[in-house]
C-alpha cells in the first residue's frame, strides 16, 4: 500500500456531515499544529475528536501517517471499540485509541483528547514533584492536573478505570514517565492547553538546569488562575488563538483541509 497516495486519493468531503467535515478539518489542523511546534513522536501519539451526533464515533489518524501528512479525508471513524465505521484503506493504532476511548467514555465534555510524548513532557512526568509552580505559564495547568503511573504500553482494558478515576474532571493529565494529555471541548481548547502545559514544562526543565535556588508561586495564585485565564482570553480560550494558528498552518502547511 502507498500510503501517501492512499491519502491523496481520499476525498470524503460528501460522504459527512457538514459538522463533522468542520470537526475533521479541524482535528487535520490539530495533528499539523502538533507537528509544527515539534511536539510529534513519529507516528506514535495521536489526538482525537468526537463525531457531532448521537452515535459514540471518533475520529482518529491512519496509522503509519506522520502529523504533518494527514488530512481531513485521511481522518479514521472508529466506534468506542476502535473499529472503523466509515471505509477506509487505512489502520488504527489499538495502543494509542486505549487511552482515547477511556477518556472519551467517561468525560462526554472531552470532545477533544491530545497526546504527546515530548521532550520536556516525558522529563517533567519523571520528576518526583511532577509539575511545578515556577512560571505564569505553570499556573494554568496546575489549576486542573492529575497525574498516572506507568503501567507500561496502554493495550490492557484493565487500566482505563484508573486512567479515568486519575484524570477525574481536570483538563491536564502528567502520564509518569510517559507524556502530557490535555482534553476539551474544542479541538483549539486541546491544543491550547497542550500548548500552556508543554511551555510550563519547558520552562521548568531551563530554571532546573540552572542549578540555582528556585521562586515558587504561592499556591493561592494558582487557585485563581482558571479565572484569571478566562479574563485574559475574554472568555473564548482556545477560539482566540485558533484562527491566528490555521493562518499560520495555510502559510506554512497547506492542505489539511482536503
Amino acid at each position: 500500500m502507498d500510503l501517501m497516495a492512499d491519502i491523496a486519493a481520499l476525498d470524503i468531503r460528501g460522504r459527512v456531515s457538514r459538522e463533522e467535515w468542520q470537526t475533521r478539518v479541524d482535528l487535520a489542523a490539530c495533528y499539523r499544529l502538533v507537528a509544527l511546534h515539534g511536539w510529534d513522536d513519529l507516528v506514535f501519539t495521536h489526538v482525537s475528536a468526537r463525531v457531532p451526533g448521537p452515535e459514540h464515533h471518533f475520529l482518529i489518524n491512519p496509522y503509519g501517517a506522520f502529523f504533518e501528512e494527514i488530512t481531513a479525508s485521511s481522518l479514521v471513524k472508529v466506534d468506542a471499540e476502535g473499529r472503523a465505521v466509515l471505509d477506509t484503506p487505512f489502520a488504527v493504532n489499538p495502543a494509542g485509541f486505549t487511552i482515547h476511548s477511556a477518556v472519551h467514555a467517561a468525560r462526554p465534555d472531552a470532545q477533544c483528547v491530545l497526546h504527546t510524548h515530548t521532550l520536556a513532557g516525558v522529563a517533567v512526568s519523571a520528576c518526583e514533584e511532577g509539575l511545578l509552580p515556577l512560571s505564569q505559564q505553570s499556573i494554568f495547568p496546575l489549576a486542573s492536573i492529575g497525574y498516572h503511573d506507568y503501567e507500561g504500553v496502554a493495550l490492557r482494558d484493565d487500566e482505563k478505570p484508573r486512567l479515568v478515576r486519575d484524570l477525574g474532571d481536570h483538563t491536564n493529565l502528567v502520564l509518569r514517565n510517559h507524556g502530557l494529555l490535555t482534553v476539551g471541548p474544542t479541538v483549539a481548547d486541546a491544543f491550547l492547553s497542550m500548548y500552556v502545559l508543554e511551555r510550563a514544562c519547558e520552562i521548568q526543565l531551563a530554571a532546573q538546569s540552572t542549578g540555582r535556588p528556585l521562586t515558587r508561586i504561592a499556591p493561592d495564585v494558582v487557585g485563581t488562575a482558571m479565572a484569571q485565564g478566562r479574563t485574559a482570553t475574554r472568555g473564548l480560550l482556545g477560539a482566540l488563538v485558533w484562527p491566528g494558528l490555521l493562518r499560520r498552518l495555510d502559510r506554512m502547511n497547506p492542505g489539511y483541509d482536503r
